[in-house]
């Protein structure tokens, strides 16, 4: 996590609030400056602003502003990322299914930050993580459940990816990030309905348009027509022609996406449709498209599956390794 100004920071032990912030020569605690690197927590839960967290908090001056680390145990990291990553009312084992695949990626992941300040991102870079904040009893329940399973491809923690939904298809690893791994392929999601993302609709004015491509670099002048070019086995866009009154350009459709809005443009799945002074994205499915389609989970869930069963189907050639499942 990062600040740009001053925090104000409670130990639940201690009671106390003290005020963090960055200064000129370091950070400033209380008015007192205390150089680049300043910790406190007693392993209790701790308060930033308005958010909880289990565990201790290292606090480092970079630049001007703050970065915030929380030093926190594996299993209270699961629980408060399950409450910002899935819907807390959703069915156990889709909970469950979601916990070993959180608790894996933060393996994952650890293993590839050795020698960093910290293993993962606090949002969307990594898993977005609410601490205490986040967690609810379902939650709770769901990581005890599964306490120390992870999934594993010979022997190591494997990049568990998830997205919210699919499209009714996955992709594989290898046509989204041009990386094949076994146990991230394009696969067949039924019964995602239910997902508010099924089909959706954007229609970006040829201003915005245009706007969206300078910010990356690509000037065309005003955009006339848009085409995807080629598609993934899985059916996503790949890349994007963009003819403009000054040129054209070709370009990746996620660098498209990405720069229109991963929330407005919400997969690559998608065609497009001319308009007059708009291009209209007509699509199915929210996210990447690899790995765990959320959605799907809770589809098979509600059909009677285990979380087992669920995360076996999403992620094949793995193995559910440690706690209970040994």
């Amino acid at each position: 996590m990062e600040a740009d100004g001053k925090v104000r920071v409670r130990d639940g032990r201690a009671g106390e609030e003290t005020v963090v912030q960055p200064g000129r020569g370091g950070l400033v605690v209380d008015g007192r400056p205390v150089g680049d690197v300043w910790r406190m927590g007693s392993g209790g839960i701790v308060a930033v602003n308005r958010m909880r967290f289990r565990g201790k908090l290292e606090f480092r001056r970079i630049s001007n502003a703050m970065q915030v680390i929380n030093e926190v145990e594996l299993e209270d990291y699961v629980s408060g990322i399950l409450g910002r990553e899935i819907y807390p009312d959703w069915h156990p084992e889709t909970l469950k299914a979601q916990a070993v695949v959180a608790r894996t990626y933060a393996l994952h992941q650890r293993a590839e930050a050795r020698g960093q300040a910290f293993d993962l991102e606090a949002g969307t870079g990594s898993q977005v993580y609410g601490g205490v904040t986040a967690e609810t009893r379902a939650i709770r329940a769901a990581v005890a459940a599964t306490r120390g399973e992870y999934l594993a491809y010979g022997q190591q923690p494997i990049l568990a990816v998830y997205h919210s939904a699919s499209g009714g298809q996955t992709a594989s690893s290898e046509e989204v990030w041009g990386r094949a791994l076994p146990y991230l392929l394009s696969l067949e999601v039924e019964d995602e309905q239910d997902s508010p993302d099924t089909y959706w609709r954007a229609s970006i004015s040829k201003t915005k348009l245009g706007r969206a491509l300078v910010s990356l670099g690509i000037r065309i002048g005003s955009p006339r027509e848009v085409q995807v070019l080629d598609r993934s086995r899985s059916g996503r866009a790949l890349r994007v022609r963009i003819r403009g009154d000054k040129g054209q350009h070709t370009l990746e459709a996620r660098a498209l996406r990405a720069a229109l809005g991963e929330s407005v443009i919400r997969s690559t799945l998608f065609e497009i449709r001319p308009a007059r002074d708009a291009v209209v994205f007509v699509g199915s499915g929210h996210g990447h498209g690899v790995g765990m389609s959320q959605w799907g989970a809770q589809s098979m869930a509600q059909r009677g599956s285990t979380y087992r069963e669920i995360v076996q189907a999403f992620y094949p050639a793995t193995s559910l390794v440690g706690g209970a499942a040994r």
